[in-house]
């Protein structure tokens, strides 16, 4: 059976209720939805007739793994993550419904990521109801925890799930993202000096600090990229505050001068930075203030440090063949050429693509459907993409695994 034959076999109407299906799952991190839609993928990968397994995390939480075995070649593993943000305020179809039209599919997490996860299952449903037999392995990897530093990704890996590149289906719109952020959470303590309103000129004014800080953070980028498309994917954004009397946050007596502000943030750094230099900068920063309002005492923390793994920046070779793959795929689909490179906004994601490549040694390219209406109310991916999606890996699985 030739290319253009396989890609006719894909049912789009399977397709969009296998995706609706999946969405169903209330599979917030940590919370028993999770475990139910590993449990239903691993089921689904078990039909198929891939070796699969449930891979214990942590708790009661479950990777699902599957794999299409090959007769002997190079292997590509899907890498994709069940846990979703929560529901926000906002929407106006139902978050859990897997509602569907012939424009958009709508849904918490269709974006990030079920679209991508339901379309690699597709790619390789469809070959296995083809009758393909392929000389490499497909492994599908279906993770908890991406929400928490990629616990289930760096379990997946500590327990040697392995092949020669993959493709994280994170969603990109369906580019080629080739280089993203490191990402990490700071904790920002600002220490003041009170005075009651009366003797304001002998106070120091914590939350004055923090509404100078807030516009000098959010403006930062950071020293030692090695070049311009490192420096690119650098941002920096204060996302909580608090501030009033004492770390205790005593807030019902206002005729005092604040002398007390927690600020929590993120910061994203390029491959040739790190989260030491990160964290000196801002030091640097927060000196700076200091020196402009005499008495302010100012640190900076890494926020849940060695609690949860680090998300560490991500960098491929564009040459490489699973690079060049995807990149043929999209084009064979599109009749255009991916844009690939440090892709925005996606490159400030961080993904589990970097513990594939820092802890696994591993090659491989992030590439997914959905992104534009990600993490918004009525969440929504576009039905041409999630079905482009699905030929994109298909190609690819055919390229880089071939046929027996």
């Amino acid at each position: 059976m030739d290319r253009q034959s396989l890609l006719d076999q894909i049912d789009t109407h399977e397709a969009l209720e296998f995706l609706a299906a999946m969405i169903r799952f209330k599979s917030y991190s940590g919370e028993p939805g999770e475990t139910e839609l590993a449990r239903f993928m691993s089921a689904q990968m078990q039909a198929l007739g891939l070796e699969c397994s449930l891979q214990h995390v942590e708790a009661e939480r479950f990777n699902a793994i599957g794999t299409l075995k090959g007769s002997g070649g190079t292997s590509l593993l899907f890498n994709g993550h069940m846990d979703t943000n929560p529901v926000t305020e906002g929407w106006t179809v139902d978050p859990w419904g897997g509602v569907y039209d012939d424009e958009f599919i709508y849904g918490i997490g269709v974006s990030n990521m079920k679209a991508g996860d339901a379309a690699a299952f597709m790619a390789v449903k469809t070959l296995v109801d083809a009758g393909v037999t392929l000389k490499g392995d497909v492994v599908l990897e279906y993770v908890v925890g991406e929400l928490q530093g990629g616990v289930g990704t760096v379990k997946a890996i500590e327990d040697g799930v392995r092949a020669d590149c993959f493709i994280n289906m994170e969603p990109t719109d369906l580019h080629g993202l080739i280089l993203h952020a490191g990402s990490f959470n700071v904790e920002i303590e600002l220490t003041g000096i009170t005075r009651h309103v009366s003797k304001r000129e002998e106070a120091v004014d914590a939350i004055a600090a923090a509404a100078a800080l807030v516009p000098r953070f959010n403006a930062m980028t950071f020293s030692g990229a090695a070049n311009d498309d490192h420096a690119a994917v650098n941002r920096a954004n204060i996302g909580t505050i608090r501030g009033s009397l004492s770390p205790e946050f005593h807030d019902w007596r206002p005729p005092q001068i604040a002398d007390f502000v927690h600020l929590s943030g993120t910061a994203r750094y390029g491959p040739s930075q790190s989260e030491e230099s990160v964290l000196k900068d801002i030091g640097i920063m927060l000196d700076d203030l200091k020196a402009e309002m005499p008495g302010l005492q100012a640190r900076v923390t890494k926020q849940n440090a060695g609690t949860r793994p680090s998300m560490l920046p991500f960098e491929v070779d564009p040459e490489a063949p699973i690079v060049e793959a995807v990149g043929g795929a999209f084009r064979e689909v599109r009749g255009v050429e991916q844009q690939q490179g440090a892709v925005r906004p996606c490159c400030f994601y961080g993904t589990d693509a970097a513990h594939l490549k820092h802890r696994a040694g591993m090659v491989g390219i992030v590439c997914g459907p959905g992104g534009r209406y990600n993490t918004m109310p009525d969440e929504r991916v576009d039905v041409s993409d999630y079905l482009d999606a699905i030929r994109i890996y298909l190609l690819t699985i055919l390229d880089i695994c071939e046929l027996d």
